[in-house]
C-alpha cells in the first residue's frame, strides 16, 4: 500500500478529529460534508491563481466552463 499524500493525510487527520468530536452521534452525509468543505477552497484558489479568468481557472480544475459557474453559483463565490 502506498503512502497517502500530504492533502490526503490531512482530510483524514482532520475526519478523525471530526468524528472523536462527535463522541457517540452518529456521521451522517460525511462524504457530501466533506466535498462541499474542500470544493470551496479549490475553486477559491483556482479563481486567485488564474487572475479571476474562469477559462482558466476551469482549465486548471479539469471541468468545464459552465461546469465551473454552476459550482461557484452553489457556494456563493459569483463576483
Amino acid at each position: 500500500m502506498s503512502k497517502p499524500n500530504i492533502l490526503e493525510q490531512s482530510v483524514r487527520d482532520q475526519l478523525e478529529r471530526y468524528l472523536a468530536d462527535l463522541g457517540e452521534s452518529e456521521p451522517r452525509d460525511m462524504l457530501a460534508m466533506v466535498v462541499n468543505c474542500v470544493e470551496r477552497p479549490v475553486l477559491q484558489i483556482a479563481l486567485e491563481q488564474s487572475g479571476g479568468n474562469q477559462s482558466k481557472a476551469a482549465e486548471m480544475l479539469g471541468i468545464t466552463r459552465s461546469t465551473l459557474r454552476k459550482k461557484l453559483q452553489a457556494h456563493n463565490l459569483q463576483p
